[in-house]
């Protein structure tokens, strides 16, 4: 049963690890522009702009190395806050044109986020399943 809980909670890390690295690789070609717009728009210091770059391209790596899991994970949750805070916010109580919530791909990475850090990295994983941050 073991095996089956570590195999579940790698699936977890690769599959939010990937797609959260993909906005952070768009970022990392195109610049941070548009979320510094976002960050001074409202009323922020604009390098705070710049922690877009830990939670989409730092946090996702961890989460994929299974390396400070559960650092990485939180990291992740705090960054689809910020994210839904700053930009999704007006569309938190509407249904996308499909019927469903139009937040529900922020709300699933946000939840699989909280998930891993709840969970931790499991066996398959750099720091290992007992590690302290894992």
């Amino acid at each position: 049963m073991q095996g089956s809980n570590d195999l579940g909670k790698l699936v977890l890390r690769v599959v939010l690890g990937v797609l959260i690295l993909f906005h952070g690789v768009s970022k990392l070609i195109h610049g941070p522009g548009y979320v510094i717009g976002v960050v001074t728009g409202a009323g922020l210091p604009s390098f705070l702009a710049y922690g877009v770059y830990v939670g989409e391209v730092l946090a996702p790596l961890l989460l994929l190395l299974g390396y400070w899991t559960r650092v990485g994970a939180l990291i992740i949750v705090i960054n689809m806050l910020v994210a839904i805070g700053l930009v999704h916010l007006g569309q938190f109580a509407t249904l996308a044109d499909t019927g469903g919530w139009a937040l529900e791909l922020q709300g699933m990475f946000f939840g699989t986020a909280l998930a891993i850090m709840l969970l931790g990295a499991g066996r398959y994983s750099l720091g290992g399943s007992n590690g302290r941050w894992n």
